[in-house]
């Protein structure tokens, strides 16, 4: 079963969200999972606004492309170019080194907490 980490909120949509400031977001290893094979990332530009709840870049694997959806309102400050030059370690290490940006938060959205994701979807709490 896929790991969800306790110490994160999660959207609907499978992005995670820690609570430093700026924000670190990424995709959950349930949705990695899914995905199969990582293989190209479309990130959101530094500076941009991102708006909770719409979609702000793209995961492609060797299966399909999903959209990537920003769990907080806010202004990007960084993006993880190791992630864009090797999009397998979205599989690797999703929690990890395999975090997609940061984010300015304004407002946050709709999360659920770990507890809530992995019951919704499958997952076993760490």
């Amino acid at each position: 079963m896929s790991k969800v980490l306790s110490t994160l909120r999660y959207s609907a949509e499978h992005e995670w969200v820690d609570s430093s400031s700026p924000a670190k977001v990424g995709i959950s290893q349930i949705a990695a999972d899914a995905l199969g094979d990582v293989v190209y990332v479309d990130l959101p530009e530094v500076g941009a606004a991102v708006t909770a709840g719409e979609s702000c870049g793209e995961v492609e694997s060797t299966k399909s492309v999903s959209d990537l959806y920003a769990p907080v309102t806010g202004t990007v400050v960084e993006i993880n170019q190791e992630a864009v030059d090797n999009p397998a370690l979205l599989n690797e290490d999703p929690y990890g080194a395999g975090w997609l940006f940061t984010v300015e938060v304004t407002e946050e959205g709709p999360l659920l907490s770990a507890q809530d994701y992995a019951s919704a979807n499958g997952g076993d709490v760490a």
